[in-house]
C-alpha cells in the first residue's frame, strides 16, 4: 500500500505520457516519407514533438539540429516528471541525470577534439542544464581544444577520471568516450543500494546490471567482428561491474580469437540460458542488444508499476525513441530503403 500511495500520482502521469510514444505503425509510416522535410512535417503533427519543431527550418536542418530538437522533448519530459516527483523519486532522477550530462559531454568532447566550433543547437539545453547540473554548457560548447574542455569541467565529478587519462598521454577519443559511459554506469551501480531500497533497488539492479552485462557483450562481439584489438585494449573499454556475467566468463569471451568461438560462450551465460532463441539470431548484435534491453525494461515496468520502474522505463523508452527517429530521418536523407533503415534504427 505504501508503494501504491508513493507512486500512484506519477504512475498515472507516466501512463498519459506513454500514450504519446511512437507505435510500430507510426515508425513504419515515418520510414515511407520521401524527404527530411516530409518526415519533420509528420512529426510536427504529433503533440509530443510539435512544440519543439515549430521553429526548425525543415529544408536546412542537419542531423545535429534535428537530434537536439527531439532531445529537447526528452528533457522536457524529464523536467515535468522531476517537478511532479517526491523527494525519493527526485534523488533517483538526480543520479539518472548523470547519463544526460555524459551524453552532452561526449558531444562537446568530439568537437573539442577536432577543433570544430560549437553547435548553437546545443545551447537549447542551457536552461535545462542550469536547473539540474553544475556544468557550464556555454563554456563547454565553446571549447576548441582538449585543454579547453578539461578546464570547462574542472571541479565537476567527471574531471578526475578524464584528467587521469589525459595525463597518461596515450588516451584517444574513444578512450575518453568510454570513460564517460564507464563512469555513469559504475557510479549508479555503486550508489544504487544507498539510494534505493526494496523493490526500487531490485528494479534498478536488474535494468542497470543487465545493460552493463549486455553492453560488455556487445563490445566484445564488435571487437572480434570489426576490429583487431589486443585483449588489454578490450578490457580497458569494458564497464568494470558485474551482474549476471561472472569475471571468468568475460575473461573467456575476451580471449577468444573469432566471433565463431564467441557465440557458444554466449549461450553458456545467463543471457544465453534465458534468451536462447534471440541469441540464435545473432547476425545483428545491435538488434539483439536492443531487443533484450527493451524486454527487460518492459518486464520490470509491467511487474512493478508502482515503483521506480515506471520512471526508469519511461525515460529509457523515450530516449530510445529519439535515437530511432534520428536514425530513420538520416536514412531518409541518404535514400536508404525502409528495410535497411530498420536494421540501423535499433540501439
Amino acid at each position: 500500500m505504501t508503494k501504491l500511495l508513493q507512486y500512484s500520482g506519477i504512475s498515472a502521469k507516466i501512463r498519459a505520457m506513454q500514450s504519446r510514444l511512437f507505435t510500430p505503425a507510426q515508425y513504419e509510416t515515418l520510414k515511407t516519407m520521401g524527404s527530411v522535410s516530409e518526415a519533420l512535417g509528420y512529426l510536427k503533427q504529433l503533440p509530443s514533438y510539435a512544440p519543439f519543431l515549430q521553429n526548425l527550418e525543415e529544408s536546412q536542418a542537419h542531423r545535429g539540429q534535428i537530434e537536439a530538437v527531439l532531445t529537447a522533448s526528452l528533457y522536457d519530459d524529464f523536467s515535468r516528471l522531476y517537478r511532479f516527483g517526491n523527494v525519493q523519486q527526485r534523488k533517483f532522477m538526480d543520479f539518472y541525470f548523470i547519463h544526460y550530462e555524459a551524453a552532452v559531454l561526449k558531444s562537446c568532447l568530439r568537437r573539442a577534439y577536432s577543433g570544430i566550433p560549437g553547435d548553437l543547437a546545443l545551447l537549447s539545453f542551457q536552461d535545462f542544464f542550469e536547473q539540474h547540473s553544475s556544468l557550464d554548457i556555454v563554456r563547454l560548447n565553446n571549447s576548441l581544444t582538449l585543454e579547453d574542455f578539461l578546464q570547462a569541467i574542472s571541479g565537476s565529478i567527471f574531471y578526475p577520471v578524464l584528467q587521469q587519462a589525459y595525463q597518461s598521454g596515450s588516451a584517444s577519443l574513444p578512450d575518453y568516450e568510454s570513460l564517460f559511459d564507464q563512469f555513469y554506469f559504475c557510479t549508479l551501480w555503486k550508489e544504487k543500494n544507498k539510494l534505493l531500497k526494496g523493490i526500487d533497488q531490485a528494479v534498478v539492479t536488474t535494468t542497470v546490471g543487465s545493460r552493463i552485462d549486455l553492453l560488455n557483450i556487445r563490445w566484445i562481439y564488435r571487437s572480434k567482428k570489426y576490429y583487431r584489438m589486443s585483449n588489454e585494449m578490450i578490457y580497458s573499454m569494458l564497464i568494470p561491474c558485474y551482474y549476471k556475467l561472472h569475471p571468468a566468463q568475460i575473461k573467456e569471451m575476451v580471449e577468444t580469437n573469432t566471433v565463431e568461438e564467441l557465440i557458444p560462450l554466449l549461450h553458456n551465460t545467463y543471457y544465453g540460458r534465458r534468451y536462447g532463441e534471440e541469441l540464435d539470431d545473432v547476425h545483428s548484435m545491435e538488434l539483439l542488444y536492443a531487443k533484450l534491453v527493451e524486454k527487460i525494461y518492459s518486464i520490470t515496468s509491467h511487474n512493478n508499476p508502482y515503483s521506480i520502474a515506471c520512471i526508469n522505463s519511461y525515460l529509457y523508452f523515450k530516449e530510445h525513441e529519439i535515437r530511432r527517429l534520428t536514425t530513420i530521418i538520416e536514412g531518409i536523407r541518404y535514400g536508404i530503403s525502409p528495410d535497411k533503415t530498420s536494421d540501423y534504427a535499433v540501439n
